[in-house]
């Protein structure tokens, strides 16, 4: 291994995953099958681009089906291989037991750059790419479901719905083959936003625990905490973005593909967006200070750190430089296992991914039950609500001889949307969670971390299907 390079992905995660199955009951065996994939499937496939044949290559892994269909997203980047997809397929399992989401793990890629090709081209591809996915049972409601990924969103999910549609006109659940979808493709509010949402309650309910917050050495609440983030992407920008508006953090740094952008007074995310939109990366922003190896920002003077950009972006080589007590890790394996080690010993406290990220999954959930049962969520019940609030508050407004003012009354009679439901659950799944890791953290000698406590949380939910149920 050369000085620049690091241990892959799937290394971390085997290394992760064996420290924390030592420290369960779970038979030598069954330890072994959760340690690995059950199945990769790898395509090529031909598309004629401007006149030319170009074949590409895809994967797609499933690590467990204790549980159907299994779930995760497809991305599309040129670093994508094997290797990098079964650690994310692994990921997905115990991320969706972690949140307690009754899918199994799966996760897909396409090796190409999606920016290199135009939009016609990359329609063509991701059409392809779906029919050799549902040639083999992974692209099906019942079977494998995948969702949106680092470099696809709304348009590919729509086009592989499409695919799956055309082929299987009889099913009626046909909706249900993926999510992530646009809302006139039955999507549901609030997934593009799912986990960067769900980083945002991640920390809010951490800040909610005195002796968590102690253990990190911050002072109490989110509001006024320094933050510095890796990646504005979709989950990046929705997480900081959030924490700027709803909870007052300060954004002192962002992190980009072409450098950092640094601001002592807090940069504005929409601004830094809307400037990334145009220009394409964040070089020659005129509000901050512009620092041209944005990776020297990990290791700035902060209270947060939210990486959310690739993996293995915090390493033997900066871990020990790392100023920020708390880590949210709302990319996927963006702490290595070695890194992991060293924070531990330095007294960071890391939120990991499988929990800090899991917004993303516990939305498609949702996505998914609203298109078996066709009926989007609060359709029922939303007027029988509002009425009921109505006659309530009429009532008290009868009793005390006066009226209340039309912005309480508004408040109090909030019909319960979508969007409000959804993000209602998302909120309650990720608080209960974090609950349930913290209370394994907190009760054991032998759990060091958040991260051990979270797989020992997982493993022990699939593991007890495999010891029990399974043929």
């Amino acid at each position: 291994m050369s000085e620049n390079q690091h241990p892959s992905f799937m290394h971390s995660v085997k290394r992760m995953y064996d420290f924390a199955v030592s420290r369960t009951d779970l038979p030598p065996g069954i330890a072994e099958l959760l340690g690995e994939c059950r199945s990769v499937y790898q395509v090529r496939f031909q598309v004629k681009i401007q006149g030319e044949y170009q074949v590409f290559k895809g994967w797609r892994a499933t690590h467990s089906e204790h549980r159907l269909p299994a779930k995760g997203g497809i991305r599309f980047a040129t670093a994508v291989n094997q290797d990098e997809v079964e650690a994310l397929a692994a990921l997905m399992t115990f991320k969706c037991a972690v949140v307690n989401v009754p899918f199994g793990g799966s996760k897909g890629g396409l090796c190409l750059d999606p920016r290199a090709y135009s939009r016609e081209d990359l329609d063509a591809i991701t059409r392809r790419f779906a029919l050799e996915l549902e040639k083999k049972g992974y692209l099906s409601p019942a079977l494998n479901v995948p969702a949106p990924d680092m470099g696809t969103g709304q348009r590919e999910m729509a086009l592989m719905a499409d695919v799956y549609r055309t082929l299987h006109p009889e099913d009626i659940d046909a909706a249900a083959c993926i999510t992530g979808k646009p809302p006139e493709m039955g999507g549901i509010a609030g997934r593009t936003e799912a986990t960067g949402r769900g980083v945002q309650y991640a920390m809010q309910e951490f800040f909610r625990h005195a002796e968590d917050v102690s253990a990190a050495k911050l002072s109490p609440g989110l509001n006024g905490k320094r933050v510095v983030v890796q990646g504005l992407g979709n989950v990046g920008y929705h997480a900081a973005k959030f924490l700027e508006e709803e909870d007052q953090c300060l954004i002192l740094g962002i992190i980009e593909w072409d450098g950092g952008l640094w601001s002592e007074k807090g940069l504005h995310v929409e601004s830094v967006a809307a400037y990334i939109r145009e220009h394409g990366g964040v070089k020659g922003y005129p509000d901050a200070e512009y620092v041209a190896d944005g990776t020297f920002l990990l290791e700035a003077d902060c209270d947060i750190l939210v990486p959310a950009a690739l993996e293995s972006q915090i390493h033997e080589g900066n871990a020990a430089k790392i100023k920020a007590n708390l880590i949210v890790e709302a990319a996927n394996g963006p702490v290595t296992a070695e890194a992991d080690e060293i924070l531990r010993q330095t007294g960071k406290i890391v939120i990991p991914d499988m929990y800090a990220n899991a917004g993303g999954v516990t939305v498609s959930y949702f996505e998914w039950t609203k298109n078996l049962a066709h009926m989007r969520f609060g359709k029922m019940g939303r007027r029988f609500m509002q009425s009921r609030a109505d006659s309530a508050l009429s009532a008290l407004e009868q009793a005390m001889g006066d009226k209340f003012p039309d912005k309480m009354r508004e408040g109090f009679a909030k019909e319960a949307d979508e969007l409000n439901l959804v993000r209602s659950g998302l909120e309650d799944t990720m608080c209960e969670a974090y609950q349930e890791i913290r209370d394994i953290w907190h009760s054991r000698d032998d759990v060091p971390d958040l991260r051990t406590a979270a797989y020992i949380l997982a493993i022990g939910r699939v593991g007890h299907y495999y010891t029990e149920y399974a043929l």
